[in-house]
């Protein structure tokens, strides 16, 4: 059981911090885990494959790591050129995995998560149910988080909004049946706890210059200073009770701001809730690796 949990434990830590080059989306990854684990349950899935499905989710950018800094973080939009190295990243992180013990488990989600059901996605051009049923969910859950996510060049879309796209993109960039069931979730407020947070009960923190981008690691403790991803802005956080709050430092360190760290206490939080399933008597994500 520790071997297996210290495996899960590397995926969880190779996925953030890949996360930490990118200034724009801090949070992401456990959104779109969240958000993948919440429509999984909703189909009624077993428990074990939610929570692969919820893994895959925080998984799914894995390939990333492969992209430049001056792509992955440009505020605007990409070139052509840009674009076809962005559409690496599925590729790169297959590879990265194809050693991992447990890549089985989310290889599905990396390298296929952009791939649509008209058949236009990449790497592949795979088309309706030949995409994997994970690759399928993440990509809803993805794009879904893109869309109400805030970027310093751009606000995030209102929930009825982002939606409203999904609906008229069912059957042609999202699965109609799944996201049709997602979109019911999203109407019905049950995305609503995820928004905007970085891990649960986290708001994501506004940056004076950038807005809300700014995700406080759980181990931050009161008085410590943090710096905005993308300006490298200092603020130093004030914890009180359960809200947080930044006052700017005028501090400015891009070093700091940028350093790829994993947030390990909400890794150890996330291998908790699985071993708890287990506690219960209920098949979880651990139970996957021991057959």
């Amino acid at each position: 059981m520790q071997a297996s949990r210290e495996l899960l434990k590397t995926l969880y830590t190779m996925a953030m911090l890949v996360e930490a080059r990118d200034a724009y989306t801090g949070g992401h990854l456990w959104r779109v885990s969240r958000y993948s684990h919440l429509l999984a349950s909703d189909l009624q899935l077993p428990q074990a494959e939610v929570e692969r499905i919820a893994l895959g989710g925080f998984l799914h950018d894995l390939g990333k790591v492969g992209v430049p800094d001056a792509v992955l973080n440009k505020p605007g939009k990409l070139s052509d050129e840009e674009y076809e190295v962005i559409k690496t990243h599925p590729q790169v992180g297959a590879e990265l995995l194809k050693e991992h013990p447990l890549a089985e488990l989310v290889i599905d989600a990396v390298l296929r998560h952009h791939e649509t059901p008209d058949g236009n996605g990449y790497p592949d051009r795979l088309s309706g149910k030949a995409i994997p049923l994970v690759a399928r969910i993440v990509g809803i859950a993805d794009a879904f988080d893109a869309m109400t996510s805030t970027r310093p060049y751009r606000q995030g879309m209102p929930v009825p909004q982002a939606l409203a796209i999904l609906r008229d993109n069912l059957g042609r960039q999202f699965d109609a049946e799944l996201g049709a069931c997602f979109i019911l979730l999203g109407e019905a407020g049950r995305l609503d706890h995820v928004l905007g947070h970085s891990e649960p009960g986290v708001p994501m923190q506004r940056c004076a210059a950038c807005g809300p981008i700014i995700a406080v690691p759980a181990a931050a403790a009161d008085g410590d200073e943090l710096f905005c991803p993308a300006c490298a802005g200092g603020y130093r956080l004030s914890r009180r009770d359960d809200a947080l709050a930044l006052t700017p430092t005028g501090a400015n360190d891009p070093v700091r701001a940028r350093r790829p760290r994993a947030d390990s206490a909400l890794i150890d939080r996330l291998l908790a809730d699985s071993g708890r399933l287990r506690a219960r008597g209920k098949p979880g994500l651990l139970d996957l690796l021991f057959g």
